[in-house]
């Protein structure tokens, strides 16, 4: 097959999918749904979800730039702090923002903005210590955390002028994590609830994932927006573009020290961070069925824990960090150079966190046509992509 890598592509059909299901669980729930850019940020396929969501939320300045631009709708932005700079402009793009501690609620307010006619809704994220993410680098909650107030901060202290609380609390979790995360929200911030007009609750719902407990969700959601007479939003990114992407790589070359190992044309620590920081063992897949989605994928050419298929080789990045490593991995036959592998799941938090490390080439971007085979590439990158990085 002759097709360029690195390169990551976006299936549209499943992420129409995904942006149905969102779509169906906004209309049952009465919720607003955002997509959360620090997720998800491809905005040549913004045109195939656009329409099912309500807008986009931003951890700062370029995002929300970026979601007032490309994407349109509502765009929300939170950041741990804003500086001056990002407050004086954030309200040219904003419809909300959120605040992470009083005192920038404070600095807001020194600097005029919140006079501003017609100007954004104002919010504070709040810390309900309730830990259910898995990985302790993902966990909000955890002891110490920097993210969101404590609600023994707020005893005492006029919210006049914010309208609505958010949290941000979940990882790739389901609906029961959700249902204790609210448990502690309302133990701990029920003095406050009957004032706010809207609650965020934040990104890490895996909504689209097959066994998400998606009525379990919507009752969640339609029994707190009727108890406390608010506007809920859901602001999932990586349930937007789960199982839509994938990075197509190729077999460079072939080397047997200890074990066999095959180098590829990509990076991990460059182009698939999580895998060393979370960390996480993607599923690896070879040839070049998945032109047609992922349900012609053949078993036979998924590549298997190491042993459990006659070939075993190590897969290592393209560059010189000695721990760029992507795992070791089983094959029916052996590799080759030149020989495509396809690392799937790789569309949500991985084009978002990918560098130039090494000067190895940035992979592509493309949409995959599933029906048709057809894969449309949208920005290729090169060397000028490097070098205008660096001054």
């Amino acid at each position: 097959m002759d097709f360029e890598t690195p390169c990551f592509v976006v299936d549209c059909d499943q992420l129409r999918q995904n942006a149905a299901t969102l779509r169906a669980i906004k209309e049952q729930a009465n919720c607003r749904v955002l997509l959360a850019l620090k997720g998800f940020a491809m905005w040549g396929a913004f045109p195939l979800i656009r329409e099912a969501l309500d807008g986009c939320c931003a951890s700062g300045v370029h995002e929300a730039r970026l979601a007032h631009e490309t994407f349109g709708g509502e765009v929300h932005a939170y950041s741990p702090a804003f500086s001056d700079a990002d407050l004086q402009v954030l309200p040219n793009w904003c419809h909300h923002i959120t605040f992470n501690s009083l005192a920038q609620w404070a600095r807001y307010r020194a600097l005029g903005l919140h006079r501003t006619p017609n100007g954004p809704a104002l919010g504070l994220r709040i810390n309900p210590e309730c830990s259910t993410a898995a990985c302790a680098l993902y966990d909000p909650c955890a002891p110490g955390s920097r993210l969101g107030v404590r609600a023994e901060t707020l005893r005492g202290q006029s919210l006049e002028g914010l309208t609505g609380l958010h949290f941000h609390t979940l990882c790739e979790q389901n609906a029961d994590a959700l249902a204790l995360t609210l448990d502690a929200v309302e133990e701990r911030f029920g003095d406050w609830l009957p004032d706010m007009e809207w609650i965020n609750f934040g990104g890490g719902h895996h909504i689209t994932r097959a066994d998400y407990d998606r009525e379990r969700l919507v009752d969640l959601v339609r029994t707190f927006a009727q108890r406390y007479n608010v506007q809920v939003y859901l602001e999932p990114g990586e349930a937007v573009a789960l199982e839509a992407g994938i990075l197509v790589t190729r077999v460079l070359d072939v080397i047997d020290n200890d074990e066999p190992a095959a180098i590829l044309d990509v990076s991990c620590t460059a182009h698939m961070p999580d895998v060393l920081e979370m960390p996480y063992r993607p599923r690896v897949y070879r040839g070049a069925d998945w032109l047609h989605g992922i349900a012609c994928r053949d078993e036979h050419q998924r590549g298997a824990e190491p042993g459990a298929k006659p070939f075993t080789y190590q897969l290592g990045g393209v560059s010189c960090l000695a721990g760029d490593v992507i795992g070791s991995y089983s094959f029916a036959d052996p590799l080759t150079p030149g020989d495509m592998l396809v690392f799937e799941d790789m569309a949500h938090y991985t084009m978002v966190k990918t560098t130039t490390f090494n000067g190895v080439r940035h992979p592509h971007l493309a949409l995959l046509e599933p029906a048709a085979g057809t894969v449309n590439v949208i920005r290729r990158f090169g060397y000028e992509d490097f070098k205008s990085r660096l001054s």
